[in-house]
């Protein structure tokens, strides 16, 4: 794999540009930094271009909504309405509240999916990193969203099971459920996209542009399957702690 793996122009570039001032910057807090033309790794240079992109792209968008809507606006409401609409499906109507940071980390996932199909870039979230990221976003806000909806402590009580008797034994077994959670989800991400980027790079260094055709556009399948997966988890691990039934 680290044969076939070629630093990226972009990559490149950014650090040029900013390898020395951020290097110059963490020196100011006792960080040292060896080689400041390789500071930023290539996956945090790609989610911030997912991350610019995006907010440029819906930031234009939503500008200038209308009755009527435009042919951008009509993109926009069914991009939303496919969020909702999964939203209600799994949390209820009083889930429309999630729908900012749910639609965000959905097509933040999706759009990192995809940029790898891009010749001289890379998906991001073929990168454990960025999806443990990902994840722990979900983590800590379903639980900060359980907390605002039950109140602290009632939320952390139903850790200890509906029976008092039985809470040493429910304890650690809610704990392993949920701290699993975050792996479960970065782990099944990471894990497929790494592999249909190396598999497209295989091929592609076999025999280059016609052989990776096939393998591209099963990507775009994978991508957004794992991207709705990963939404439809997060709906379901929210809906589980805001949920009240079972309180005692």
């Amino acid at each position: 794999m680290e044969e076939l793996e070629h630093s990226l122009f972009l990559v490149e570039l950014f650090n040029k540009a900013f390898g020395k001032p951020l290097a110059a910057l963490f020196g100011l807090f006792g960080l040292k930094v060896a080689d400041p033309s390789h500071l930023v790794p290539d996956y945090i240079v790609m989610s911030l271009i997912v991350v610019i992109v995006l907010g440029l792209v819906f930031g234009l968008a939503s500008r200038k909504l209308s009755l009527v809507p435009s042919k951008r606006q009509a993109v926009l409401e069914l991009i939303i309405g496919l969020f909702e609409g999964l939203i209600m499906d799994t949390i209820g109507e009083q889930g429309k509240k999630y729908l900012p940071v749910i639609g965000s980390v959905g097509i933040f996932v999706f759009s990192c999916n995809m940029l790898g199909l891009i010749p001289g870039f890379m998906s991001p979230t073929s990168k454990l990193n960025v999806t443990l990221g990902c994840a722990m976003v979900v983590f800590t806000y379903y639980h900060w969203q359980g907390m605002k909806a039950r109140g602290v402590l009632k939320y952390l009580k139903t850790f200890a099971g509906p029976i008092p008797a039985i809470a040493p034994l429910m304890l650690p077994i809610e704990l392993i459920s949920h701290f699993s959670r975050p792996v479960s989800l970065s782990l099944r991400l990471f894990g497929n996209i790494f592999a249909e980027d190396l598999l497209i790079l295989i091929m592609a260094s076999i025999i280059p542009f016609v052989l990776p055709l096939p393998f591209m556009v099963m990507a775009i399948f994978t991508s957004l399957i794992q991207s709705f997966v990963f939404v439809l988890l997060s709906c379901i691990y929210i809906a589980g702690a805001v949920s009240h039934e079972g309180e005692h």
